[in-house]
């Protein structure tokens, strides 16, 4: 049946994107400001569009990996699962941004094409199997990103996270491709399953490859934003106006994960016992400089940055608890619980930074801690929707993230490295201590501000939906767990 299928039929749903994402920036010159409604529909009907069309290739695959431009890209079960969850993040980004870019001048046309080409960028990191394929989509999302951040043109404090950005994503594109080189001058091959296989036969430079991996970590680690290549994450998420600052905090996290799972496990799995230590080391630095370094924020984006850094070491631990004593019995776990946690992390973070959006208003920036003060005595409705987020973000019963917690920790107990979960419980402890310090100025302390709270209906809706699939998740995880691991079976 494979063999009948359309020669690139793996990518309709980015060629799609890619036609859509094109129209919009030339029809968009001929919407007036007035009419801007019309760009942000178009945008979320693309985003629908390619979902369904992502469905549609899903099913006529069978749920078996295809593949098509020369084997360099795949679509299988996991990159259909993290596409559509992408999709949904980037359409919620869309939605609540909406209210807060037209009280600042910034609902434009680029936003909008910026972010479709920044998520075509991400649907090829997502089904790469080529190493040069991994890279392009990891830059067309970079350079996306950079501009995003400094959409914003008359903000010092913009521009000067946009530079720290680009200079900091150039520096770890460069380890990337250093590492990519030394795989390729030690295996022969840019294919990523075709480099598994070279190290499964033996007879290359194990010197060469370590070397070169240590690089494609580094690389990893920066797109995650792990403990030592996290240094741009707390500048950027506070310099970056907050609808771009939640646009980067989510979905794009969604394609690194997918970019570590394919390099790691689709090409390197060989090398596990090397890339498992490197990941240990860089997923306990990660909770303990993330969580220690957010108790002594009093902003907001950036204490979220450093939580973000903390969630990233916890789906580190995932990841390395897969090879066990080098077999695999217990990979499928491993893996589909680091997937299950970076897909609520991903939804928890909409909730989290819609949160802010939801308190900014025309003139006012809702960055500090304090001005969640009071926020049950303004909107009792909004204060338990946050309280759900934050409850999940600190891995309190019964949400989604004490779910994801538990599963990963789960996994680490497996590998017989109990030291490890002990250390990522001490330090989800001592991260519960900020995440409840909001949830105490939203209920015990008097506000300072008494305006009320007026958004846009759809944004208030979406954001009651996004607080309550934090409880919904964490009470029924069992489906979308189930997903998780299904997708990943097929990689192991």
């Amino acid at each position: 049946m494979m063999s009948n299928l359309p020669l690139m039929l793996p990518a309709y749903a980015e060629m799609l994107l890619l036609i859509s994402a094109c129209v919009i920036l030339i029809a968009d010159l001929f919407i007036p400001d007035k009419r801007r409604d019309a760009t942000y529909l178009l945008s979320l009907i693309a985003l629908l569009i390619t979902a369904f069309m992502t469905v549609l290739v899903a099913a006529a695959t069978g749920g078996q990996p295809a593949y098509t431009f020369n084997n360099m890209f795949v679509s299988d079960a996991m990159a259909t699962v993290l596409k559509l969850f992408t999709y949904l993040s980037v359409a919620l980004c869309f939605v609540y941004s909406r209210s807060y870019l037209a009280d600042r001048g910034m609902y434009r046309g680029e936003y909008f094409a910026l972010a479709l080409f920044a998520t075509l960028g991400m649907q090829v990191m997502i089904s790469a199997n080529h190493l040069l394929a991994l890279y392009l989509g990891l830059e067309l999302m970079s350079l996306c990103l950079y501009a995003m951040v400094a959409l914003d043109r008359d903000s010092a404090r913009s521009t000067e996270a946009a530079m720290k950005y680009f200079v900091l994503g150039a520096l770890a594109s460069g380890l990337l491709l250093y590492g990519f080189s030394m795989i390729y001058g030690s295996t022969g091959s840019l294919d990523i399953a075709l480099v598994k296989n070279a190290l499964g036969a033996g007879g290359t430079n194990r010197t060469l490859l370590v070397f070169g991996l240590v690089f494609v970590v580094a690389g990893i680690a920066f797109k995650l934003g792990a403990v030592p290549f996290h240094m741009w994450i707390p500048d950027v998420y506070h310099g970056a106006p907050a609808a771009m600052t939640l646009f980067i905090a989510t979905a794009p996290k969604l394609a690194a994960f997918a970019m570590a799972v394919r390099l790691l496990i689709g090409g390197l799995l060989p090398l596990a016992f090397d890339w498992q230590q490197m990941l240990m080391i860089l997923a306990v630095l990660s909770m303990a400089i993330g969580n220690l370094a957010a108790i002594a924020q009093t902003n907001i984006k950036r204490m979220l940055a450093y939580s973000t850094i903390s969630h990233m070491g916890f789906m580190l631990l995932g990841l390395l608890s897969g090879v066990v004593g080098g077999n695999l019995n217990s990979a499928a776990d491993a893996y589909g619980s680091a997937m299950f946690y970076a897909v609520v992390y991903s939804i928890t973070s909409l909730a989290a930074f819609g949160g802010v959006l939801l308190l900014s208003r025309a003139g006012f920036e809702a960055e500090r801690i304090e001005d969640f003060k009071g926020l049950n005595q303004r909107s009792p409705w909004f204060a338990l929707m946050l309280l759900l987020v934050m409850f999940s973000l600190a891995g309190v019963p019964p949400t989604a993230g004490f779910y994801a917690k538990f599963s990963v920790l789960t996994a680490v107990v497996q590998t017989g490295e109990i030291w490890l979960a002990v250390i990522a419980v001490v330090f989800s402890l001592i991260g519960a201590f900020y995440y409840l310090r909001i949830v105490k100025l939203m209920y015990f302390d008097a506000p300072s501000d008494t305006n009320p709270l007026n958004q846009r209906l759809d944004m208030n809706v979406l954001f009651s939906v996004n607080g309550l699939s934090m409880l919904a998740l964490g009470l029924f995880p069992g489906a979308l767990m189930s997903i998780c691991l299904e997708s990943v079976r097929t990689l192991v």
